[in-house]
């Protein structure tokens, strides 16, 4: 067969691409120097101290300044920190302290280089399972995955989910300050379930995961948050979870990750109440591959590659319905499952909030 020509190179799209690359490059290497700086606590003790040089950050955290000095660079040159060449000193602008160092801030990320960490580490089990086709369970991945996704998904649960979320559903805020029954279902760390629990006191609360160590860490939570007393958190699988005439049952970002999100959908129906909602959060996607092509798509897609996707495949039936599924594929699911009723309730650039009624 004969091989096509060669094309010429544009030289201007050519110096713009490896532009791009070089970006992309220094991302990559720097991920893991966020995560040493949330890990050692270097960004929070900036937030704190104001401008401040090499040796006093080092003091202040217990670390060596050598080390130090040159992670401080790295970071100006990332634009993550601020740097004055007269004083010497680097600092964090409020913008800045509230993606790094502020955990309760809405837009927390530091928290996601626990997941990117995981994915580098679990690099060999993925590659292996694209030359497979086999699955590689949620269970089996790096411990960072897990506390990262609680820390990640923490701050939109904590600032949208009362406020904004559980308003957008009919009728079940009323309920769950009357005193409802609540599954939490892929609880995880319990995040969203304590979020609740601590808003609605009047309602009983239950965390439902696969994932064992995930479901001890959610107990231990619980305690600390002081709603031990009105949740239950339980070993549980999506289509083997226990109980019956739940007034709301909800999915966390998770229903992608199951290998069949139909048999999910027909056990949830089976345990609402005849008036009980299904409330789904998905990552943001548009129906559409061409419509996701973009800063959002490129996180979410990278994910669904490394964890969705794969967790999917691991289980029965294997849907893998990944974390770009977008709305429409959602509603098939759903609506297969049984469910009459299906909406979007509402949306962040970040998130599909759903609603599924008997």
């Amino acid at each position: 067969m004969a091989q096509a020509a060669p094309q010429k190179i544009d030289e201007a799209k050519l110096n713009a691409f490896v532009g791009k690359m070089l970006g992309d490059m220094g991302a990559a290497l720097g991920g893991a120097l966020v995560h040493i700086g949330d890990k050692l606590g270097l960004y929070k003790a900036m937030a704190k101290a104001g401008p401040i040089d090499s040796r006093a950050l080092a003091s202040i955290t217990g670390t060596a300044e050598r080390y130090v000095r040159e992670w401080l660079a790295q970071q100006a040159a990332s634009g993550y920190v601020n740097y004055c060449k007269d004083t010497k000193r680097f600092w964090l602008e409020p913008e800045q302290a509230a993606v790094f160092a502020d955990e309760s801030s809405p837009v927390f990320l530091s928290g996601f280089f626990d997941i990117t960490v995981a994915a580098y580490r679990d690099e060999p089990k993925i590659m292996d399972a694209f030359r497979s086709g086999r699955g590689v369970g949620w269970d089996e991945h790096d411990g960072c995955l897990f506390c990262g996704t609680e820390r990640f998904f923490r701050s939109s649960y904590q600032h949208h989910l009362v406020g904004a979320w559980l308003p957008a559903l009919e009728g079940v805020t009323a309920r769950l300050e009357k005193g409802a029954k609540v599954a939490d279902v892929g609880c995880g760390h319990g995040a969203s379930t304590i979020v609740l629990a601590k808003a609605f006191p009047k309602s009983r609360f239950y965390g439902f995961d696969y994932h064992a160590p995930s479901i001890f860490c959610a107990r231990e939570a619980a305690d600390k948050a002081g709603v031990a007393d009105r949740v239950t958190f339980t070993v549980a699988a999506a289509k083997e979870y226990p109980g019956d005439n739940y007034d709301l049952v909800t999915f966390f970002d998770c229903l992608h990750d199951m290998g069949d999100p139909v048999g999910a959908s027909k056990h949830v129906l089976s345990t609402l109440t005849h008036e009980g909602t299904w409330m789904i959060v998905e990552p943001f996607a548009h129906d559409r591959l061409e419509d996701n092509l973009n800063p959002v798509g490129r996180v979410y897609y990278a994910a669904s590659t490394m964890i969705c996707t794969p967790a999917s495949l691991s289980q029965e039936v294997g849907l893998a319905l990944g974390a770009q599924a977008g709305e429409a594929r959602l509603r098939e699911v759903v609506t297969a499952g049984g469910f009459k009723r299906f909406r979007r309730a509402t949306e962040t650039p970040f998130n599909l909030v759903l609603e599924a009624r008997p």
